[in-house]
């Protein structure tokens, strides 16, 4: 790789955690990971292009997988702000188009019929088209194309010199928040249900609302009701929509991204196949089966999350400040090596019968066990997994430990719920000396009870462990905790003595 140009460039952009959690589905949630990797991917392809340079990534390593492209990105070279900033949009703005246009499309007839009475009324006449070109929830799309993402640019003559560039970057926010009236998603309560007619509550600043005495809250929520039932009615090979769901307009293209052709000889993904060629078409999954938290369910599944120990202070480590060649070589060499990991390992040591990987970004991942069908998972065939994962974790072979949240969940916890354990239950194994499994049952109630274990003594304790009737098979692991839990009681345990 060519180090010559001593101008690096570092960027990022947000938010990554609270638009990964804000997922009603397995379905969406694989569908957002696949988002955000699509959107640091097309930085990745426009710098190279911009740079006329196919080694200008130094991370991530680029090993033509788009799932799993971290969004903190390095480059070798000055990649322009503003020309990234307008490319990394441009690269959302395609993705919001083509979901807009493609839901219109199939839903032209409810459309027509709607379109008709709001004119029929005087209730939408837009001042800005000097007629009614567009629909009502237009502003919206537009307004979730241009602000749903704050983007972070900066350079250096070091790659430790933009990282810190960056991150003074990122103290300053400069973020341009989405308003809305009316009713709120039924998912997130932050953002506007999404609906052609959306922008009407909102007409008497923008719209000439002759007479919007006719227009009440009853008649809206009939609209959308009717909206989401002729969303159920759409020709696909999977059914993708709840007539009961009101979804916002960034749930809504978590949900159709993951969507598949409409007949089993054509199953390429809709969205992206009519945007972008290049896309690895095979890596979004040929079907997805949602996972059941409904009363009259009783599967529990397990979700992980983990990340690496100390990766920040390795990579510092291998900084010479007299050698920007050697820094830039290790770092792609070890980004390069997770990402192989994350691909060819972490994935195919679950098998789909067990569960699936919904993201591998380097050293941090994410993942989720369940059954489709009868017999329900049990926890020990999550435990058996995590007793493999230590040698699983270094066949990397890059000197770094693994911190792991792992969350048992009981069938009705919300999905959003989850994935903000396994963050806490990750955070905890990292808070309790790292290279640790932070095990977590989660009730349906919200309460937990969470147990911090080494790696190193994990096999030992459950394979050698036997309970008061000197059971090793089977074990009564209340036992255990009551145990625990009595001598917590009578302080027998001190800081000193837990940290192992």
């Amino acid at each position: 790789m060519d180090m010559s140009n001593r101008v690096y460039t570092a960027i990022t952009f947000a938010p990554v955690q609270g638009f990964i959690e804000k997922s009603r589905k397995l379905r969406d949630l694989y569908g957002s990971s696949f988002l955000l990797s699509y959107l640091a991917d097309s930085v990745c392809q426009k710098a190279q292009e911009r740079l006329d340079d196919e080694e200008a990534v130094i991370s991530p390593a680029q090993i033509n997988v788009t799932q799993g492209t971290p969004n903190q990105i390095i480059l070798c070279g000055k990649y322009d702000g503003e020309t990234a900033r307008d490319d990394f949009n441009g690269a959302w703005a395609t993705i919001t188009r083509a979901c807009q246009e493609w839901l219109e499309e199939q839903c032209q007839g409810w459309i027509d019929i709607h379109y008709q009475q709001w004119v029929n009324l005087d209730l939408w006449k837009s001042k800005e088209n000097n007629g009614y070109q567009s629909l009502p929830w237009q502003r919206d799309w537009d307004n979730w194309t241009n602000y749903a993402w704050e983007f972070f640019h900066a350079t250096g003559e070091t790659i430790t010199e933009a990282r810190q560039n960056l991150n003074e970057q990122k103290r300053s926010r400069g973020w341009t928040g989405i308003n809305w009236m009316g009713e709120s998603s039924t998912l997130s309560g932050t953002d506007g249900v999404a609906y052609p007619g959306m922008g009407l509550w909102t007409g008497k600043r923008h719209y000439n609302l002759v007479n919007f005495e006719h227009w009440n809250e009853g008649k809206k929520q009939d609209e959308i009701k009717s909206f989401y039932q002729e969303l159920t009615k759409i020709q696909v090979v999977q059914s993708i929509f709840d007539e009961n769901e009101q979804l916002s307009i960034p749930e809504l293209i978590k949900r159709l991204i993951t969507l598949k052709g409409e007949s089993e000889d054509d199953s390429k993904p809709i969205i992206f196949s009519r945007i972008v060629p290049i896309v690895r078409l095979r890596e979004l999954p040929a079907n997805f089966c949602d996972l059941n938290r409904h009363k009259d369910s009783l599967q529990k599944t397990g979700w992980f999350q983990g990340d690496g120990d100390k990766a920040g202070d390795y990579l510092k480590q291998i900084n010479n400040a007299n050698n920007q060649d050697s820094e830039a070589n290790q770092l792609h060499q070890f980004s390069h090596a997770m990402r192989l990991w994350g691909e060819n390992t972490l994935k195919q040591s679950i098998s789909s019968a067990l569960g699936r990987v919904i993201y591998a970004g380097g050293d941090d991942f994410l993942g989720v066990f369940y059954h489709a069908q009868e017999p329900e998972l049990k926890a020990g065939e999550c435990l058996d997994w995590f007793h493999k994962f230590p040698d699983i974790w270094r066949r990397h072979q890059q000197p770094i430990t693994v911190s792991v949240g792992f969350v048992w969940a009981y069938p009705q916890v919300p999905q959003r719920d989850i994935l903000q354990h396994c963050r806490k239950a990750e955070s905890s194994a990292k808070s309790h000396g790292r290279d640790r499994l932070a095990l977590r049952i989660l009730f349906n109630g919200g309460n937990y009870l969470e147990w911090v274990c080494p790696w190193r003594f994990l096999e030992e304790i459950f394979t050698g462990y036997q309970d008061r009737e000197r059971k090793t098979e089977k074990q009564n692991w209340g036992h255990f905790y009551s145990d625990i839990a009595t001598l917590e009681s009578r302080h027998a345990f001190s800081d000193k003595s837990i940290d192992v």
